[in-house]
């Protein structure tokens, strides 16, 4: 199974094909305070002509209700990523996934194991810096469900990163920056290129793992 990748806090055209020509299965556009930040109809406008089987993401953080409407209805996204807490008070339509967000600080964290979603987004104590994440907290999650891992990822650490954690999926933003808030397209091809390569090499040795197995 190929791992799931998004290029998140995208703010160009630019950017936006360079991640789709790249191979990115979604592609992030923060609407919280960041270096990053955009509106819902700049976000609408990146999108234009997007290959539909590309996830768009509204990235967001404790938002006011009236702001994820704003996003919901000018952008369209196909996933809503904000704080787990969030989304009680979020009115999230049914076509619109949920990746909510753990991050390896605080209390939703601690109570992760008892609640444990499906698919979830787990990074560093602080969204945008670039902080990595507690691996080996993230790899014991990982093993009990989907975890989407982000903070601190790039091109010379991800394959690593699966490695340690074999994430379902991995997030990246400043680790493929030439500077806060500007996508470098030749770090985000090469990131997903680590990615695809490593996909390559694990399934080449679960074959002969099964192989080895049936001899």
């Amino acid at each position: 199974m190929s791992t799931w990748v998004k290029i998140c806090g995208l703010t160009s055209r630019e950017a936006v094909q360079a991640a789709a020509e790249a191979g990115a299965d979604a592609v992030g556009f923060v609407f919280a305070a960041s270096p990053r930040q955009v509106t819902p109809a700049e976000a609408r406008r990146l999108c234009e002509g997007l290959d539909r089987r590309i996830a768009r993401v509204a990235v967001m953080r404790h938002p006011a209700a009236a702001a994820w409407a704003a996003v919901r209805d000018e952008f369209h996204p196909d996933w809503l990523q904000t704080d787990a807490a969030d989304y009680a008070a979020l009115a999230v339509p049914d076509g619109c996934a949920r990746l909510p967000v753990y991050r390896d600080d605080n209390a939703e964290f601690r109570s992760l194991s008892a609640q444990m979603p499906v698919r979830f987004l787990f990074e560093g104590a602080r969204s945008g810096t670039g902080e990595r994440a507690d691996w080996p907290a993230a790899a014991a999650l990982a093993a009990r469900g989907e975890l989407v891992l982000a903070g601190g990822l790039s091109p010379d650490n991800v394959d690593e990163a699966l490695a340690a954690v074999a994430p379902w999926g991995v997030d990246v933003s400043s680790g493929v920056e030439r500077a806060p808030g500007e996508k470098d397209p030749t770090r985000i091809a090469a990131f997903i290129e680590r990615v695809r390569r490593w996909d390559r090499r694990a399934a080449a040795q679960r074959t002969r793992t099964e192989e080895s197995e049936a001899t």
